[in-house]
């Protein structure tokens, strides 16, 4: 099992941006697909970005694409989130996760990530 731990949630404007990260720590995260995923107040939790083990595959939600950027640094174990033009929409509690399967694809879906971390919360405001 891995443990996860983002960082670099806030309260910002809209129009600001924020870089979130995501440190594994337990065992290396080099061969798994992460995932990001945010749970707004009131809703379900909703796929965000994903990266392959590499970093050469991607995927995003629609409704990020073009502002959000995911990439991942596996010698610290690491995986980030590039949040550009912060709307207000965004606001939301922001986790990373694991998929504890070696070399799989670009996953969107919950039920495909193993581990989590706790969250960290990002406010934007109007």
């Amino acid at each position: 099992q891995v443990q996860l731990v983002e960082s670099g949630g806030g309260l910002v404007q809209a129009g600001a941006s924020l870089r979130l990260s995501c440190a594994a720590s337990g065992r290396t995260i080099s061969r798994n697909t992460m995932g990001w995923f945010r749970q707004a107040p009131g809703k379900e939790r909703e796929f965000v970005a994903s990266i392959t083990f590499s970093g050469r595959d991607t995927r995003y939600a629609d409704s990020v694409k073009g502002r959000f950027t995911i990439s991942r640094d596996n010698a610290k174990n690491s995986v980030y989130l590039q949040m550009n033009s912060l709307k207000p929409e965004d606001t939301a509690v922001y986790f990373c996760a694991a998929d504890s399967s070696n070399y799989r694809g670009t996953e969107s879906r919950e039920d495909e990530y193993d581990d989590w971390g706790q969250g960290t919360q990002v406010t934007v405001s109007s």
